[in-house]
C-alpha cells in the first residue's frame, strides 16, 4: 500500500507535469495533419480524388488509386511527414491519388452502396485512365475502403492492373470480434430509418466498446509526454484524425450491415451490387493482401479467409505484425511494408 509520503509525492509529481504540459500546450498553435502537398484534380458532388504531388518522374507510370474506409477521414495515412504512408509510397516512386469521401449530411441518406462503387468509384478510375492514357490502374484499398475495392475488381477486372488492400473485412463470419457478433443483432432498419445518416459517434462508440481500456491507458501515457512538444504533437494529430467522424449515408450503412457482416454473402457467392452477383472469381489482376497480425477491429480470418475465393493466380498475403491503426502510422510500416508494397506493385507495372 501507499504510505502518505508516497502519495505527496505522487502528487506533487502530477502537477509538476500537468504545469509543464499546459506550457507545452500554449506553445502549440495548430495541429495539422494530411500535410503532404497534393492537388485536387476531380470531383463528383461531395467526393474529391487528389493527386500527392512529385518532383521526379514515378518508377511506376501507372497511377495509383487510393481508397480508405468512409468512417474516418483518409488524412491517418499521412499523418505526418515521418508517419506517412502515403508519403513513402510517392518517396518509393508510385504515383499516388487518393479518394476524399466527403462530410455526408441528412440529403445524403439514400445514396447506395451502387452509388459508390459503381458510380464515383468507377468514374474516378475513368478519369485516371483517360488522364494517363492507360487500360488499367493499380488500385489499393484500405479498410472497408479495401472491401469496397475487391467488390469493385470483381465487377471491373479489366479496369485493374493490380490490387492491394490493407486490414480489409471480406468474411463476415467469425465471432472473434465483438463487433461482428453486435452486427448481427442490430435493428439497422430501425437505425436507419430514423436518423437517416447514421453519426460517425455512435460508430465510434462501438469501436471504443471493443477495447474500452484503450481510452484510459493513452491518457495515462500521455501524461510521460507532456514535456516533450514532438511526442504531444504526435498524440493530438492522432486525437484530432480520431475525432473527425463523418457521418455514413443511411442506404449504403443499411446494405454494408445487412448483406456483409449480417448475411455474409460476398464470401457466398450470394452478394449482388446494381442487380449483378458480384463473384469473387472475376478478380483475376494481381493481388497483394496485407493484414495486421495484432488486430482486434478485422479479426485475420475475415481478411485472409480470401484468398482461396479470388480468382488470381499471382496473389499474396502480407501478414504485418501490430495493430489496425499501426499499419499506417508505426515505424515499421515506414521502414518495411510501405517499400515492400510500392517494390510489389512497381514489379506489375504495365
Amino acid at each position: 500500500m501507499f504510505n502518505a509520503n508516497q502519495i505527496a509525492e505522487e502528487f506533487l509529481s502530477t502537477s509538476q507535469k500537468l504545469a509543464a504540459g499546459y506550457q507545452t500546450l500554449q506553445s502549440i498553435e495548430q495541429v495539422e495533419v494530411g500535410t503532404t502537398p497534393k492537388e485536387l484534380v476531380w470531383s463528383s458532388d461531395k467526393i474529391k480524388m487528389y493527386h500527392y504531388t512529385r518532383n521526379t518522374p514515378p518508377k511506376c507510370a501507372t497511377p495509383v488509386l487510393v481508397s480508405f474506409a468512409m468512417l474516418n477521414r483518409h488524412d491517418v495515412l499521412d499523418l505526418q511527414s515521418d508517419r506517412s504512408l502515403m508519403k513513402k509510397l510517392v518517396d518509393e516512386g508510385l504515383d499516388v491519388y487518393i479518394m476524399d469521401w466527403g462530410y455526408h449530411n441528412r440529403a445524403d441518406r439514400y445514396l447506395t452502396m451502387e452509388d459508390y462503387i459503381d458510380g464515383y468509384m468507377n468514374d474516378a478510375v475513368d478519369f485516371l485512365r483517360k488522364r494517363h492514357k492507360v487500360a488499367k490502374i493499380h488500385k489499393m484499398g484500405i479498410c472497408q475502403g479495401g472491401t469496397f475495392s475487391m467488390i469493385y475488381a470483381a465487377l471491373y477486372p479489366h479496369k485493374l492492373q493490380s490490387l492491394t488492400t490493407y486490414v480489409a473485412p471480406y468474411d463476415f463470419s467469425t465471432t472473434k470480434c465483438m463487433l461482428y457478433k453486435w452486427t448481427k443483432y442490430i435493428d439497422v432498419d430501425a437505425m436507419v430509418d430514423a436518423v437517416g445518416t447514421v453519426p460517425g459517434e455512435l460508430i465510434d462508440g462501438a469501436f471504443g466498446m471493443l477495447k474500452p481500456s484503450m481510452n484510459v491507458s493513452k491518457y495515462l501515457g500521455v501524461m510521460d509526454s507532456l514535456e516533450d512538444k514532438d511526442k504531444l504533437l504526435n498524440f493530438l494529430r492522432m486525437e484530432k484524425w480520431k475525432s473527425d467522424l463523418p457521418a455514413i449515408p443511411g442506404e449504403m450503412y443499411r446494405k454494408y450491415i445487412k448483406d456483409l457482416f449480417r448475411d455474409n454473402k460476398l464470401v457466398q457467392g450470394t452478394f449482388e451490387l446494381g442487380g449483378r452477383t458480384v463473384d469473387l472469381k472475376n478478380a483475376t489482376m494481381p493481388f497483394l493482401n496485407v493484414y495486421a497480425t495484432d488486430d482486434t477491429i478485422i479479426p485475420n480470418e475475415s481478411t485472409i479467409n480470401v484468398m482461396s475465393l479470388i480468382g488470381s493466380t499471382d496473389k499474396r498475403e502480407y501478414p504485418f505484425p501490430g495493430g489496425h491503426i499501426g499499419v499506417f502510422v508505426g515505424g515499421r510500416s515506414q521502414k518495411e511494408l510501405a517499400p515492400a508494397v510500392a517494390k510489389w506493385v512497381c514489379e506489375r507495372c504495365s
